[in-house]
């Protein structure tokens, strides 16, 4: 086994000039204390998937930040008027004289007036005069609501105007009075308009 030799003063300065400028392959851990120095922290970054843009619902339209609100001609009145539902409803008698009737060319052959009665006393007498009408072979009458007094009330859902006049066609589709009852129609402007109902009542057997 051969000796090491211990390096000479000149000898050592070179060595130690060499050793300075290498990197050890097992560098030996500090050890943990308070003097140690902190070991330097590697963060690996990974990057982030891009997210797909959400698909529009279908049926509606593209819309961009910023972008001026454009409303649907008609507003939102998603509730038809009680004229517009008469007029909708289906034809149950004559064209010709539904034509006729709507028009105001045919006279009615009785009329009951209900302007300003309460709801507990319109409905008895609305039956009474339509089933005694119905009974005397009568075919067309008139029942006079009045066209109601705009109340607010203060509440975050407005009223409609005219409680008679939305409850009549009401009670004239259920019993006794609809198996009678053939035709409703908003009256012509000489009966009354839109504050009374064209009655047209089937034939009596």
């Amino acid at each position: 086994m051969a000796r090491r030799r211990t390096l000479r003063p000149e000898e050592q300065e070179i060595w130690e000039l060499v050793a300075r400028t290498t990197r050890p392959l097992h560098p030996a851990r500090p050890k943990a204390g308070p003097d140690a120095p902190a070991l330097p922290v590697t963060v690996h970054h990974h990057p982030h998937p891009t997210p797909k843009p959400a698909k529009r619902p279908a049926g509606l339209p593209e819309f961009r930040v910023g972008q001026r609100i454009v409303h649907p001609p008609g507003g939102h009145d998603l509730a038809p008027s009680l004229s517009v539902k008469l007029a909708e409803s289906p034809l149950r008698m004559d064209r010709n004289q539904y034509t006729k009737m709507a028009r105001g060319k045919t006279a009615p052959e009785a009329r009951l007036d209900l302007h300003g009665m309460t709801l507990a006393e319109a409905h008895p007498e609305l039956i009474r005069f339509v089933l005694n009408a119905h009974s005397a072979g009568m075919r067309l009458v008139l029942v006079i609501t009045g066209k109601g007094k705009l109340k607010d009330e203060g509440g975050p859902i407005p009223t409609r105007t005219g409680a008679l006049r939305h409850q009549v066609p009401r009670w004239l589709a259920l019993v006794p009075l609809g198996p009678v009852v053939l035709q409703i129609a908003e009256a012509h402007l000489k009966h009354g308009g839109s504050g009374a109902y064209y009655v047209y009542l089937r034939r009596h057997r």
